[in-house]
């Protein structure tokens, strides 16, 4: 029987050609994080079911519908991630982190799991780069981590993202809110989708986040939730709202956003743009104030956001954001014969220890075929080494963009040759400073 060789469906390779993007935007996130003074976390890919039920909320799409859920030997119920704050929730609460200074400030990049239908910037599996903040419920903190996300979006040179922002407010007053919904809804309990037919008597909240078109159109008369805040919930709101003004961060009040997962109170938002089509929502987040007393602990505030790595990667496209080109090879050795070899691998070693990048003959190319490898690869600099260079002591390296040659010494080639790349990275400076 023939072994399949194909990515399973809703999964994609990344590969060589492709993968020092990624690299790109992974790095400058979490550049971002650390002025921010978030320090990464690593959590399992899989947690007890339990988890995520209770956390993310029972009556969601992602528990109800696109959860990764298996036994393992033992008669456990597993579920692969399908989001990442449950983790770092659980972690926070397993490892006493709460009796560190707070706020405790995390940040991860993960890889998550949910069953949907696969299209452009939804995959089964995607990967996050989410912070989450615990200990602190003062509204400065939550203008503080959406600028954290803006300054992500500023960073990467991403431009035409809306933010929207909202307060869906604290148990308390959200429960008059959900007997508002559940009168409104009731009107039209035959005409919504099964699944909220369920939810109507559940929880009505999750029917305003239902992407059935019907539904859809149906909560658009829908009671608002703004109506409804406690004075505490109101005041924060408001507050938020200054915070982002005197930062410089424009946003606008959209009372229809929910977010998916039940963990949130209070703020919630999202950055949407209109460049990638129906999945312009590329960063969401909000405070989670109740997650962690849900999870057994006693009542610690919380927010965070997470952004779709995946989806940031359309954007950028889409937006003909110019990413930094794949670092090259700077310099290839070819060798003549096997002599010249262990000369030219032990010359590579040396560059290496230079934090350059140095390549050489492993496959017994001919020294033309070696010369093309060279140039394909986008080698800076090459040199033949061969009788006459070993015995001299010297050898030509020469510029593969110019064709300039220079003489060089074998012995101190590493030393030398940093020098002349530190030149070379001098002059292009000078020449951007001119432009």
């Amino acid at each position: 029987m023939a072994i399949s060789v194909k990515s399973i469906k809703g999964t994609q390779d990344v590969l060589p050609s492709e993968s020092h993007k990624n690299r790109f935007i992974e790095q400058t996130v979490m550049s971002v994080a650390e002025n921010f003074g978030f320090k990464e976390i690593r959590t399992p890919v899989f947690e007890h079911t339990e988890l995520f039920q209770r956390s993310v909320g029972d009556t969601t799409d992602v528990v109800e519908k696109e959860m990764y859920t298996f036994l393992d030997k033992g008669g456990r119920s597993l579920t692969l991630r399908p989001e990442g704050t449950a983790g770092a929730a659980r972690a926070f609460l397993e490892h006493g982190l709460f009796n560190d200074a707070m706020p405790q400030k995390v940040c991860y990049l993960t890889s998550c799991y949910r069953y949907e239908k696969p299209q452009a910037g939804r995959l089964r599996e995607f990967h996050q780069f989410g912070a989450e903040c615990f200990g602190t419920q003062s509204p400065a903190a939550d203008a503080e981590v959406i600028s954290f996300a803006n300054e992500i979006f500023a960073a990467l040179e991403i431009t035409d993202l809306k933010l929207y922002v909202n307060s869906i407010g604290c148990p308390e007053c959200r429960k008059n809110y959900h007997k508002a919904l559940k009168d409104y809804f009731k009107q039209y309990e035959d005409q919504l989708c099964e699944t909220c037919q369920k939810r109507l008597e559940r929880n009505p909240m999750r029917i305003l986040d239902c992407k059935s078109p019907q539904d859809s159109k149906i909560a658009e008369g829908a009671p608002v939730v703004l109506d409804f805040l406690c004075e505490e919930c109101s005041d924060h709101f408001e507050k938020v709202k200054e915070y982002l003004t005197l930062l410089n961060i424009d946003f606008t009040v959209d009372p229809k956003i929910v977010r998916g997962l039940d963990y949130y109170t209070k703020t919630v938002f999202e950055f949407v743009s209109t460049s990638i089509g129906a999945q312009g929502t590329v960063c969401g987040g909000g405070r989670y104030d109740g997650l962690l007393e849900e999870l057994g602990s006693q009542h610690i505030p919380a927010l965070g956001f997470a952004i779709g790595l995946e989806r940031l990667m359309l954007l950028m496209q889409a937006q003909n954001i110019e990413l930094p080109a794949e670092n090259g090879c700077d310099v290839y050795i070819a060798a003549m014969d096997e002599e010249a070899l262990k000369e030219a691998m032990q010359i590579a070693l040396d560059v290496r220890g230079q934090c350059l990048s140095a390549q050489t003959d492993i496959v017994g190319r001919s020294l033309k075929a070696q010369m093309k490898y060279a140039d394909k690869i986008g080698a800076k600099y090459s040199i033949v080494l061969g009788t006459n260079e070993i015995e001299s002591g010297k050898a030509e390296l020469k510029n593969m963009q110019t064709g300039e040659k220079m003489l060089i010494s074998i012995d101190d080639f590493a030393e030398d040759f940093q020098q002349i790349i530190l030149q070379d990275e001098m002059k292009h400076l000078e020449e951007m400073i001119g432009e």
